[in-house]
């Protein structure tokens, strides 16, 4: 599994759209020059967030992105799924989320070693809050 740059992007952004106090909406611009990326790419993956409706948008003068939630209710896993396409160790029918079919899977030896992973790696950052990442404690 390779996490892109959508993905790393996706937690940057919502992180600094986390440590936006005010309440206010924080304009693309603005994300864009705090975290350098550009404005076209930045347009992608925030439309990918509020298509899951990880974030809310205001159009306007005063418009931009906020969360719509509490940093401590987003999880890692969440914002990661929002942004890449899907997080499958391999891409086999074992796997939740896997688009393929296998006629191997009732006799498949491996199939067990990549369910586990693709346990753990979910397990691992669905147990991360973006509170835990504001705050530089991530569990190992």
């Amino acid at each position: 599994m390779l996490i892109s740059t959508k993905g790393r992007y996706a937690l940057r952004v919502m992180l600094e759209l986390a440590d936006n106090t005010d309440g206010e909406y924080v304009s693309l611009k603005t994300i864009s020059e705090n975290q350098k990326i550009s404005l076209k790419y930045l347009e992608i993956i925030v439309a990918l967030l509020n298509k899951n409706n990880l974030v809310d948008s205001h159009r306007g003068k005063n418009g931009g992105y906020k969360l719509n939630k509490l940093p401590e209710e987003y999880k890692a896993g969440d914002i990661l799924r929002a942004s890449e396409d899907g997080l499958l160790p391999v891409d086999c029918s074992c796997v939740k989320g896997s688009k393929k079919t296998c006629e191997m899977i009732q006799n498949c030896r491996t199939h067990v070693l990549w369910e586990e992973l693709d346990n753990l790696v979910n397990g691992y950052l669905d147990g991360i809050s973006l509170l835990d990442l504001q705050n530089g404690k991530v569990i190992v």
